[in-house]
């Protein structure tokens, strides 16, 4: 009871109740008790005593009823307490609001007056919002700043090439426009000359240097560059590559190095190298140099041109001049001509006679040598052709017009051509020696032809001079010889087969028979040989089917080919049967050849195989109706943004690649995700991306696109164990995502190695993603750099397209090719401001036209929206 007064007590000093007000409420209390202990004395004819107080309290009910009158007051303090409470706790939160609210107004005065350096992040959305805000502000006055830099380079360096017709003069202000403007220490320009880079301009601090210098093109930095075309930024310097000394400066060595290639519409002009003191160069000077690659080089090639164009002028002008020096001269022979020409014909008629005698011999001697079996060569001690029998070109199979040799290594094998060469080695240091070699040689057809060469060393007869070969064509001989071993091979290769082999006449009579087809008949092959198939004791169905073979093919002479069901050694056997028809020289049919091959065992691994193969086929078939079920499609996409499509093509049943879609609240976020492999474990990574991107999203007020890549490439090591050390998992994906907000009209995008292409106005824009994919076993002391954010300020009507790496590696086309991203550019490119119908057509027709015949190497995924 003292407990019970105590803790009333401290109610009483918590509440607003007095202690008049309490002794008050206790009064009443008892007043209510007396009552209601009065009432259960009259119920029990009991009078009102204090002993009859405790018979009544025998009763629960009783209890109950006190402890409830009890109860009362405490439930009225502990009501009144709490509302007190609330009072004091709201009263604080407002304190609060104001002081964030005075925050937030000296941060929004801040990013007013354009002190965008001094802003502090302070907790709450609302300055969470606000410093964003500036930063993004601040972001992009830095990429206006550097947008600005870089064309106002480009200007005076396209000042510096209109200012110029001559190479040389143009490399030298060229580079030295480059160093100054850039604030390089050093650079030099190389002009690609016969395969090779030549200095044509040096200049380092102020002043020119002149070191001429030739690399070939593969060695070295500058010769990887042209090579690959690309531009080489590097902040690790080799200790011997260069140093520039001077009064100011001393020693010093460049800490960063920039090479960037000179081209004309993908053609190498040339390169230049530029050296820094600085030991990071900002993006825009690497911009700078990326974009002046085609304008200097379009420059040089204009100028090469131009130069050659005036080279041939001159050297056609001094042409002309000789030409007319010459043509007096050519008229005063003309005349003395003239009087030879007539002597000629006098002496002409004079021979005619003798000419005519000449040439019926003549042609009688080509006749011989054109319709010979054999041709002759003649070789000098050089090994060089000095005559050739006009019989070569029949006999090799060419035409009259075609220029071809009898010993021509190009279209010998090597072993012939060394067979050859070994022959006029022997020949040349045997006088009169004489040696017979076989070789194989190419007809025009392609067919191969084998020849027979015998030479004889004639050096020292004067009337031939040479090393003599007689050469014949033997293939037929060989062929014949071929056939004979390969009667002897298969004659033996027969015997020891384990199929039956049976040879029947064209009257039915057994003519051969391997040992095979005694063990299944079970009598012996030479008691077999010379019966007939109607007398063999075998399953009749064996029998049926040979004979009716052989009538189909005495009809056809075609092969057949059949499975059919055999009794043997009690057991039913499944025989592959081949009826064969051979022909004897003349094409008339000669025999029937029969191969019976067991399939017995093979036919029952087969019916395994058919059911192994169906439930993998059935579980691949479930896995895409689940992976179709979970994945959004167009018609998702079409509920957000009408004017939209996706053009999806798996490689296979389940993909790799998926679409994923996100809204929560006013942002709406699209993805094209790439992951490692295609099949089924491409899909199995997918489901793993789609549902960590969900949880990402679900888990975040508010997060970037740039943050959720952030957040996915380590949730996707954590959840494939690549973070432990041992892993060697490198499986992840690559991906570009689009977060857009619906009220601000603002559109971020961050992407892993795939990039963004954006429609506006029909002007193309494209977003590259960051050099990184998503996952994969960390690098060893490297810091990963975080994925880039960009953003842009969209309008109704503007398209973008994000998209997988299958349509751009699919090969195809007249070329067998890749269709790569400049195709899909030049389609957006090519008619502006065309519907997202035209081109969602354009490039389901252009797919399948350009991949043809071709299988599709990779999932497909290209997703399409106008805003």
């Amino acid at each position: 009871m003292a407990r019970f007064s105590k803790k009333i007590k401290q109610l009483i000093s918590m509440s607003v109740f007095s202690e008049r007000d309490w002794y008050l409420l206790m009064l009443g209390l008892l007043f209510i008790l007396f009552l209601v202990w009065t009432g259960f004395m009259s119920f029990n004819d009991l009078y009102f005593s204090p002993r009859n107080i405790a018979v009544i309290h025998r009763s629960l009910l009783v209890w109950g009823i006190d402890l409830l009158v009890i109860s009362i007051p405490v439930v009225i303090l502990t009501i009144i307490n709490y509302n007190t409470q609330q009072k004091k706790k709201l009263a604080g939160e407002i304190d609060s609001l104001k002081q964030q609210l005075s925050q937030n107004i000296e941060l929004a005065e801040k990013i007013g007056r354009g002190e965008l350096d001094d802003i502090e992040l302070i907790d709450g959305k609302l300055s969470e919002t606000l410093f964003n805000l500036g930063a993004n502000l601040k972001n992009t006055k830095s990429k206006e700043e550097a947008y600005n830099w870089v064309s106002k380079g480009k200007e005076k360096i396209s000042d510096i090439l209109r200012s110029h017709n001559k190479v040389n003069f143009l490399a030298d202000d060229v580079i030295r426009g480059i160093i100054e403007y850039s604030g390089g220490l050093q650079g030099s320009l190389y002009l690609l000359k016969d395969n090779q880079l030549v200095n044509i301009a040096t200049y380092a601090h102020n002043r020119k240097r002149y070191e001429k210098q030739v690399i070939p093109v593969g060695k070295g930095l500058l010769g990887d560059v042209a090579y690959e075309k690309q531009l080489i930024y590097r902040t690790e310097i080799p200790d011997d590559y260069f140093h520039v000394t001077s009064g100011l400066l001393g020693d010093k060595k460049p800490k960063s190095l920039l090479i960037v290639p000179l081209l004309q519409e993908e053609e190498l002009q040339g390169v230049f190298e530029i050296g820094y003191l600085q030991e990071r160069l900002p993006r825009h000077v690497i911009k700078f140099a990326e974009e002046l690659s085609s304008v200097i080089g379009r420059t040089f090639y204009n100028l090469k041109i131009n130069e050659q164009t005036e080279l041939l002028l001159q050297e056609s002008q001094e042409m002309t001049v000789t030409l007319r020096e010459n043509e007096k001269q050519l008229q005063l022979n003309a005349a003395e001509m003239l009087e030879a020409q007539e002597e000629l014909e006098k002496s002409n008629k004079l021979l005619e006679g003798h000419i005519q005698e000449v040439e019926h011999a003549q042609q009688r001697l080509e006749a011989l040598l054109t319709n010979a079996s054999e041709f002759i060569s003649i070789y000098n001690e050089k090994q060089e052709l000095v005559f050739e029998s006009p019989s070569v070109k029949q006999i090799l199979g060419y035409n009259a017009d075609d220029e071809v040799s009898g010993m021509d290594p190009e279209l010998m094998t090597p072993r012939g051509f060394k067979t050859i060469n070994n022959l006029f080695q022997y020949l040349l240091v045997t006088p009169g020696g004489e040696q017979t070699a076989q070789y194989t040689y190419l007809k025009k057809s392609g067919e191969k032809l084998f020849l027979e060469t015998t030479g004889k060393n004639l050096l020292h007869d004067p009337a031939i001079k040479g090393i003599i070969f007689n050469t014949q064509d033997i293939t037929e001989r060989k062929r014949a010889e071929k056939e004979e071993r390969m009667k002897s091979r298969m004659q033996s290769l027969s015997e020891n087969s384990p199929d039956m082999i049976i040879r029947i006449n064209t009257g039915g009579k057994l003519v051969y028979v391997n040992p095979k087809v005694a063990d299944f008949i079970g009598v012996p092959a030479t008691d077999l040989v010379k019966k007939r198939v109607t007398e063999l004791d075998i399953d009749e169905r064996f029998k049926e089917y040979m004979l009716d073979s052989l009538k189909q093919i005495r009809r056809e002479e075609e092969q057949i080919i059949s499975e059919i069901e055999v009794e043997a050694s009690e057991q039913t056997l499944i025989m592959e049967i081949k009826a064969i028809p051979e022909l004897n020289e003349d094409k008339d049919l000669e025999s029937v050849l029969f191969v019976a091959h067991d399939m017995t065992e093979f036919k029952k691994i087969e019916q395994e195989i058919k059911e192994k193969n169906k439930k993998i086929s059935d579980s691949i078939n479930y896995a895409q109706r689940i992976q179709t079920a979970i994945l959004p499609d167009t018609n998702v996409l079409q509920q957000f943004f009408p004017r939209s499509f996706i053009f999806y093509r798996p490689k296979d049943v389940v993909s790799g690649d998926f679409p994923w879609m996100f809204k929560k609240d006013n942002h709406f976020y699209v993805a094209a995700v790439d992951c490692t492999g295609h099949g089924v474990p491409g899909a199995l990574l997918s489901f793993i991306g789609y549902f960590l991107m969900n949880n990402i999203v679900n888990a975040s007020d508010s997060v970037t696109a740039a943050e959720l890549l952030d957040k996915l490439h380590l949730d996707v090591r954590r959840t494939l164990r690549q973070d432990q050390e041992g892993s060697n998992g490198r499986d992840g994906m690559d991906l570009a995502l689009v977060k857009i907000d619906l009220e601000s009209n603002e559109l971020q995008f961050a992407g892993a190695h795939n990039p963004l292409y954006y429609l506006s106005d029909g002007e193309l824009s494209v977003y590259k993603g960051s050099r990184k994919g998503i996952g994969g076993k960390p690098l060893a002391r490297k810091v990963e750099k975080d994925f880039e954010n960009n953003i842009v300020q969209y309008k109704k009507g503007d398209q973008f397209f994000i998209f997988s790496d299958g349509l751009p590696d699919q090969v195809g086309g007249p070329k067998g090719r890749k269709y790569q991203s400049k195709r899909i550019r030049e389609a957006l490119e090519a008619e502006p401001n065309q519907t997202m119908a035209h081109f969602e057509r354009h490039f389901s027709n252009d797919f399948y036209d350009w991949m043809g015949e071709l299988k599709q190497v990779d999932d497909v995924l290209l997703i399409g929206i106008e805003l």
